[in-house]
């Protein structure tokens, strides 16, 4: 199979050993020169053309949009009206492409879900026609060779090819921040640990193995060896930082529309054997269904984005450890490998002996959308890189800016996606089964990303800024790598390159109140305190230390299958509440864990805000020392002044060992997950 976007391995090969001579070549020269045709490289290229700039955007691939035409169609977007500027312009052209293809009561508008929900070909058109009307040049399949510095300013970078950009500035937008490395500039990779930045949640994460692996799978072969997929290291002490980095994968753009599908290829050199940590588990969990071992969530004309989801899904976890500084040889081995384990996964679930009968035929009901990615074998063109470099830049954004220190003099836009890492990496335990390690999701509210945190340090770079690999700590980093954000701060770096440009300084000394000025003219939004007011439809949340006893937030729950943040319907606890967007899927489960002081019996108070559109029979399972109990709630009926609703008394065991979990099988509308109260019992 073609790898998506690139060139053989061989000839990476022959370039890095010097036998393609590069033809020399004289500098194309343009006011802004993006590397990287990310969606963030090209709002930040439109963003300096729509400044009267010229702008050109040298791409290694074959395509623009990185993720956002790469599959991911199910957007991240946190708090929607945290989106502005150009970023919210390109949702705005989705949207208006359904409703002028389809009619505003079609189907396929209704699924695009106001333009956050959209299939790959779709993001791509309008990325292009946004570029076009810019009159943007984009240089295809042109990677990055080497970078020409004149003190500390970049003067000129070249390709593969040969080719030589010119620029006073240039911006860094792609996944890998190669141009930034080149040029100089510091970066990190891999996690801190907790005592670096002061970050509670930081470096190796302390997880249960029933966190992800509901069934204990034993992960050694025959010959007391990991099996394949596992790692043979200790995953380090919890809270110590190291230099591995969350799990890539691919976003699959699939479909169980039968005129449309494309089956499952089998990658070259499958070997079944690689999958035999997969085998176990389904033989202790044989009820598993394609729901818990990846999440297709709908997009418009049948497809899906399809992500990783449960123990052994499509994230390949520990395979990209090497994938940030590799040379172009290795990345492509790496990107091969990501190919083959997703393609194994998937043709191993739809095709090997020892997956249970009643998968294999939920299995056969999918493929690939044959009528995307034509020109990669209908396989998403790029790999999902979620971290690789981050900056140290003028400012490292860390825990504290994402959660308590929320607002910015120098904001230039806002995230507001949960803080986000996957896996990092898959062990044994001293038992002998597997563990997954890495993974944590922290809910946020809105906060500002400064300008700072997007130029380098005045002594390493004066004329680079860098959108994606912006500088932050791998905490901080899990909420901004979101796509929005990612259009948010291109965005932000074509109209600080332009007021760059002009004014003949370094990025770093850019007017800031200029250039806040401007991108609040353009629509963006700055001021997270904007969105804490309009957004809280029933005012201030209860403060969960004011209830009594031992209340769990929904922020600090594990949450499994896809669910939405809102605080639109009060009261609720704390800063909002999360639904599940009415699917009633089976695969939305968010679980309470408290630390209870005592044993003891308690009184367990579901916290749920009352709407029309809630589900009436919410199944609520309370594992406690009395068993295991469902009780289906009604979360519709009004409830007084924000009152709880009591699910009962309940055995409880000291510590952490009982639990609360919502879950939305067979719901009627949608399940709302807010907060759990264990108040002793007399």
């Amino acid at each position: 199979m073609t790898r998506p976007g690139l060139t053989s391995a061989f000839a990476f090969a022959m370039t890095f050993a010097g036998l393609v001579p590069s033809r020399a070549a004289e500098p194309r020269r343009a006011d802004v020169v993006v590397y990287g045709g990310t969606a963030g490289g090209v709002v930040a290229a439109v963003s300096a053309s729509r400044e009267g700039k010229s702008a050109v955007i040298v791409e290694p691939g074959r395509h623009v949009g990185g993720m956002v035409s790469g599959g991911l169609g199910a957007t991240d977007f946190g708090n929607r009206a945290a989106i502005g500027g150009i970023s919210r312009e390109f949702f705005r052209r989705v949207l208006t492409h359904y409703v002028d293809t389809y009619g505003i009561n079609s189907v396929q508008v209704k699924d695009c879900s106001d333009g956050f929900h959209f299939e790959p070909h779709v993001a791509e058109a309008v990325l292009r026609e946004m570029l076009a009307e810019a009159k943007v040049e984009v240089v295809f399949e042109s990677t990055l060779a080497r970078v020409e510095k004149d003190g500390l300013r970049v003067a000129s970078i070249a390709t593969d090819k040969g080719d030589v950009f010119a620029a006073p500035v240039f911006v860094d937008a792609s996944y890998e921040g190669d141009l930034m490395a080149k040029a100089g500039v510091k970066y990190a990779i891999g996690r801190e640990g907790r005592d670096q930045y002061g970050e509670s949640i930081a470096g190796v994460q302390a997880r249960s193995p029933a966190h992800q692996w509901p069934v204990a799978v034993p992960a050694l072969g025959p010959d007391g060896k990991p099996l394949p997929t596992v790692q043979p290291a200790p995953p380090g002490a919890a809270g110590s930082g190291d230099a591995k980095t969350q799990a890539y994968n691919y976003r699959l753009c699939m479909t169980d529309r039968k005129d449309n599908i494309f089956p499952f290829p089998k990658p070259p050199g499958y070997d079944p054997a690689r999958y035999e940590l997969l085998a176990r588990y389904l033989a202790r969990k044989p009820d598993l269904k394609v729901g818990q071992l990846m999440n297709p969530v709908r997009m418009p004309n049948g497809k899906t984005d399809t992500n990783n989801n449960g123990a052994f899904s499509t994230d390949h976890i520990g395979g990209n450890w090497d994938y940030p500084e590799a040379d172009r040889a290795t990345r492509a081995r790496i990107v091969d490998d990501h190919i083959a384990y997703v393609q194994g996964f998937l043709y191993f679930l739809a095709n090997a002996p020892r997956v249970p009968k009643a998968l294999h035929d939920e299995m056969a009901n999918w493929g690939l959308a044959k009528d995307e990615f034509n020109d990669t074998g209908h396989w998403p063109h790029q790999l999902y890189v979620r971290e690789a470099r981050r900056m140290l830049g003028a400012y490292v954004m860390t825990q504290a800016d994402i959660m308590d220190e929320r607002t910015k003099a120098d904001s230039i836009g806002l995230g507001s996606y949960n803080t986000d890492s996957h896996h990092v990496q898959r062990v044994v335990q001293p038992d002998g089964s597997a563990l997954n390690e890495g993974d944590f999701q922290v809910r946020v509210r809105p906060y500002a990303i400064p300008y700072r945190s997007l130029v380098p340090r005045p002594a390493e770079c004066s004329n680079l800024l860098v959108p994606v690999c912006m500088s932050a700590s791998h905490v901080a980093y899990g909420t901004v790598r979101m796509e929005p954000v990612y259009m948010i701060l291109g965005h932000a770096c074509g109209v600080a390159a332009a007021l760059a440009v002009d004014g003949k300084v370094a990025v770093q000394a850019v007017p800031v109140e200029r250039l806040t000025s401007k991108l609040a003219e353009q629509s963006s939004v700055l001021d997270p305190g904007t969105i804490a007011s309009s957004s809280n439809g029933g005012g201030r949340g209860l403060a969960p230390a004011k209830l009594g006893g031992v209340v769990v937030d929904d922020a600090n729950a594990t949450r499994t299958g896809d669910w939405q943040e809102s605080s639109t319907v009060g009261p609720f606890v704390n800063h909002g509440y999360l639904h599940d967007g009415g699917k009633a899927d089976g695969r939305a489960r968010v679980r309470f864990t408290p630390k209870l002081p005592k044993a003891g019996k308690y009184e367990v108070r579901l916290y749920s805000t009352p709407n029309p559109n809630r589900a009436t029979n919410a199944p609520v399972a309370v594992h406690s020392l009395d068993g295991e109990r469902t009780i289906r709630v009604d979360q519709r009926r009004p409830l007084k002044d924000g009152a709880p609703i009591v699910l009962g008394v309940f055995s409880f065991a000291e510590g952490d060992a009982g639990w609360v979990e919502i879950r939305n099988d067979g719901a009627d509308g949608h399940v709302i997950a807010d907060a759990v109260q264990f108040l002793p019992a007399p």
